[in-house]
């Protein structure tokens, strides 16, 4: 059989995906900042473990084969969410569930990144004309078959090597690395996720250059936690004079005894740390010169973070002209963000709505609780 010698053109490509308007988005931001105040969460901030989520959920990203990033919310699977580095962010998708119940036409991809480019802005972040840049057009994954393999994220027990080796692999040069480690001005690490214990800042809920500074200044000293791993600490000279003064107040043994011990939990809860990874760039000579202007110039860190988190979130996402996301994941439906799924296999499946919720909601409630009893404790 004779080929039709002019065969019809191939089908156009499906349009690219609509974006939400400026007045939605501005919805979305209000609510986004109505839920940063937790007062029984770490530090009363919902906050740092909003930027963590985005930060995971971009950090996957592999250039030479263009899979991973922002795009889809693959987290909301076990492949991804249960992958060990990302243990404790389910308390940061459960923050954010409300959000997403109230303005459904929201993809996650964007509510996990929109929520970051907020919460930093509202801890003291750039804004304004030098705030993080955002383009809203992400899908959601409608299964996990494109979710990147576990693996991808930095290791904070590494070192210098294994940064350049994660972050090359997503595009970043020795400069953005630095940048993008300034994020550990938030937050703080936690024994039962990454076996990591601490904050590395004394308020983990206002964005500054102050990790910089404390890098270069403090007198760091490694240590071995009970979990096993090793991370650095600065203990303050002045605790030795402490202990002096406890032992020179009056009262009886008991008395005593219950003062010390309260002090010394004030200072294992006031200590600050730093992990391998943090002081690998003090150590490193091309990384320690970008710590130092940081640490001088505020203003010049915020520029370059700015830049850095918001090309962060935006790898992997290929864009036309006017900003439309072409590599949707349903392009023939536009923008829709897929339903969510459970990411607990004990969860079941099929389970896309209340039962997830409610199961990432639990580990939220349990650690409030936890953190409001140490708090009235420390009141006693």
């Amino acid at each position: 059989m004779a080929q039709d010698p002019h065969p019809p053109p191939p089908p156009p490509p499906p349009p690219p995906l609509a974006q939400p308007s400026k007045a939605q988005l501005d919805e979305v931001k209000a609510a986004v900042r109505a839920l940063l105040r937790q007062p029984d969460y770490d530090d009363g901030s919902a906050g740092p473990v909003l930027v963590r989520l985005a930060w995971h959920s971009a950090g996957t990203y592999c250039a030479a084969t263009q899979t991973g990033g922002s795009n889809g919310a693959g987290m909301r699977y076990q492949k991804e969410g249960g992958d060990p580095a990302n243990r404790g962010l389910q308390h940061a998708r459960a923050f954010l569930e409300p959000v997403k119940r109230r303005f459904p036409w929201i993809t996650y991809a964007d509510l996990w990144t929109l929520a970051a480019v907020v919460a930093i802005e509202e801890m003291g972040g750039p804004r304004g004309a030098g705030a993080i840049p955002w383009k809203g057009g992400r899908s959601d994954f409608a299964d996990d078959s494109r979710v990147p393999p576990r693996g991808r994220l930095p290791d904070g027990a590494q070192g210098a090597d294994h940064l350049r080796h994660v972050f090359y692999r997503m595009g970043f040069d020795d400069r953005e690395i630095v940048a993008l480690s300034g994020a550990h001005n938030l937050g703080r690490c936690h024994a039962s996720r990454s076996g990591f214990d601490g904050k590395w800042v004394n308020n983990p809920t206002r964005f500054s250059n102050q990790y910089y500074k404390l890098l270069l200044a403090n007198d760091w000293k490694k240590v071995k936690l009970p979990s096993g791993m090793e991370q650095f600490v600065y203990v303050d000279e002045d605790d030795d004079d402490e202990e002096e003064d406890t032992a020179a107040e009056g009262g009886d043994g008991e008395a005593k005894a219950a003062r010390q011990k309260e002090k010394e939990k004030e200072r294992e809860e006031g200590r600050l740390m730093m992990l391998p990874t943090d002081m690998a760039l003090v150590s490193d000579p091309a990384f320690r010169p970008w710590v130092e202007r940081y640490a001088r110039d505020k203003d010049l860190f915020f520029a370059h973070f700015a830049a850095v988190f918001g090309k962060l979130l935006e790898l992997g996402i290929r864009r036309d002209a006017e900003g439309r996301v072409l590599n949707a994941e349903d392009e023939a439906e536009g923008y829709k963000s897929a339903p969510k799924k459970s990411d607990e296999p004990q969860a079941g499946a099929d389970d896309q709505g209340p039962g997830q919720v409610g199961h990432e909601a639990a580990p939220l409630k349990e650690q409030n609780e936890v953190n409001r009893a140490r708090r009235e404790g420390a009141k006693l």
